[in-house]
């Protein structure tokens, strides 16, 4: 039991390291330093959301490669490749001469959150006791809001120096490429329990994807265009955008909390509460997997899959909303979008005290 334990330990925290460094820095750190980067590569908002979307187009591909790959080779060295890879594009991130360097490096980065994400949760499938999973997970998740987080006083300490901030981050994901070739299990993971309250598997998958979709494309005017809705609205300098991505990152890692609330509560209750806050990852990491038990890097991957499709529709869109447009429609409209994920969700409860009153009259 107790080296059962030192084993979760280990692996929650270098998976929480591991998801920080390629969501908060390599992915996400991106929407934080766009001002500054705007600045030197004379970026327009249109160019910027498609290199934004170019990061969530590498997401998409990655994850659906490392489910494979997860379940063939093992969780390791799956999640070793996901800490160099980050590293890798945000060294291109650091050099980057143009536009067009700039996106290839971008979508390079953004893709080892896709290859980081699945071989954790089939590690903490293999590694953990079934009645701390959805705990570990939602705590490894929680990476990203440390990652987040740690990006904004980088931020206020350099200035717009985006170059050196880049070539650090990549320093650090070198660091997490040994913590995870020292303490992620190679095992392939068995069945994980399913939380109280989800709906069953064939249709918990179709609402999670219409819920994960809408959350997603939404979240982009906060990810890939945050930094600079403040630099244009709010007239911050990039201290400010700091601050903001501290407490962005700050509200996060409050997603630690999802595997447990979940648990308690239910999960349409908290998927609304974590919607009108934005920490929903960590809800839609245990819906995913509980709805596929037998194969936890697959649920994972529907989920995170879907959100990253709704990212890579969802920031050249709004880009081209605020050229089009202004920035005020752009972010009333992305608001819509969020508040119809609570809808889906909410459907998804609907249809299963549907069904389940309807067994119970069966039963009677």
């Amino acid at each position: 039991m107790k080296a059962a334990l030192h084993q979760s330990l280990r692996l929650g925290g270098a998976g929480f390291g591991l998801i920080g460094v390629c969501y908060g820095f390599a992915r996400f750190a991106f929407g934080l330093f766009l001002p500054a980067i705007d600045a030197d590569l004379s970026l327009s908002p249109t160019v910027g959301g498609v290199i934004s979307g170019g990061s969530f187009l590498g997401y998409c591909l990655a994850i659906v490669l490392s489910a494979h790959l997860s379940e063939r080779f093992g969780a390791r060295p799956v999640a070793v490749a996901a800490a160099l890879v980050a590293a890798a594009g945000m060294v291109g991130i650091a050099l980057a001469p143009s536009a067009v360097w700039l996106a290839g490096a971008v979508m390079l980065a953004g893709s080892s959150t896709g290859l980081a994400s699945p071989p954790l949760a089939m590690a903490v499938a293999a590694a953990v006791p079934p009645a701390r999973q959805s705990a570990t997970n939602t705590v490894i998740n929680a990476g990203t809001g440390a990652g987040v987080l740690l990006s904004g006083p980088v931020a206020l300490l350099i200035g717009g120096q985006w170059r050196l901030a880049f070539g650090l981050f990549a320093v650090v994901a070198l660091c997490m490429a040994l913590a995870a070739a020292t303490f992620v299990p190679r095992a392939r993971a068995g069945a994980a329990a399913a939380p109280r309250g989800l709906p069953a598997p064939t249709r918990a998958l179709g609402h999670l994807v219409a819920a994960s979709f809408l959350m997603g494309a939404s979240s982009t005017a906060v990810w890939s265009f945050g930094g600079q809705l403040a630099a244009l609205r709010l007239d911050w300098s990039s201290a400010g955008a700091g601050f903001l991505w501290i407490v962005i990152g700050t509200a996060g890692i409050a997603g630690a909390a999802a595997g447990f609330l979940v648990e308690r509560y239910g999960p349409d209750r908290v998927h609304r509460v974590f919607l009108g806050a934005m920490t929903l990852s960590g809800v839609y990491l245990v819906w995913g997997v509980s709805a596929l038990p037998d194969r936890p890097a697959t649920g994972l991957t529907t989920g995170f899959l879907t959100i990253a499709i709704g990212q890579a529709a969802g920031a050249p869109l709004f880009g081209l909303l605020m050229d089009r447009l202004t920035a005020e429609h752009a972010v009333m409209i992305f608001a819509g979008l969020g508040l119809s994920a609570g809808l889906a969700r909410a459907g998804a409860a609907t249809a299963d005290s549907g069904g389940a009153a309807a067994c119970a009259l069966s039963r009677g």
